[in-house]
């Protein structure tokens, strides 16, 4: 498994801002329908499902939002980077500007785990993040992405 995998790059986007976690996730949602064809309203329902079991912003300004979906084949990704950052309950209270959403089958038991961990371990990449916070263009961040996880198999 690898992000290249997950993360289409129509399904990473640049927002200038989003006024609330409830419209981050609707945004996810729409990026989800475009690039995906999932359902963008049961997608946000799925993700605000989960957020009320606990906050997904696992710190230093990243937030690691992810759902379980009826009708999906294969774990896939949506990358959001915020101009302006958003209040988003994180852990270290600090809001987020780097989104990386997560949507698995409802029935994946190990993958789902998989790429979480995956996607996990290249957003704790300080130099990762940093590269993603100076880049504007979706394709770049995409490149940087997907560059990431080799440069760390390495």
């Amino acid at each position: 498994m690898d992000l290249s995998t997950l993360l289409k790059p129509d399904a990473v986007k640049v927002l200038a801002t989003a006024t609330s976690k409830k419209r981050l996730f609707q945004d996810l949602g729409d990026i989800a329908h475009s690039a995906y064809g999932l359902d963008a309203i049961q997608t946000v329902d799925a993700l605000q499902e989960r957020e009320t079991l606990g906050p997904t912003g696992v710190g230093h300004g990243v937030a690691l939002p992810h759902a379980r979906l009826h009708g999906l084949k294969t774990v896939i990704g949506v990358f959001l980077r915020l101009e302006k950052p958003l209040d988003f309950d994180a852990v270290d209270r600090q809001p987020v500007d780097l989104v990386f959403a997560l949507f698995a089958p409802k029935d994946s038991g190990v993958e789902h785990l998989k790429a979480l961990a995956l996607v996990s371990r290249t957003m704790r990449n300080a130099e990762t993040c940093a590269k993603l916070r100076a880049n504007t263009d979706p394709a770049a961040l995409h490149a940087v992405l997907t560059a990431a996880q080799g440069a760390q198999a390495a």
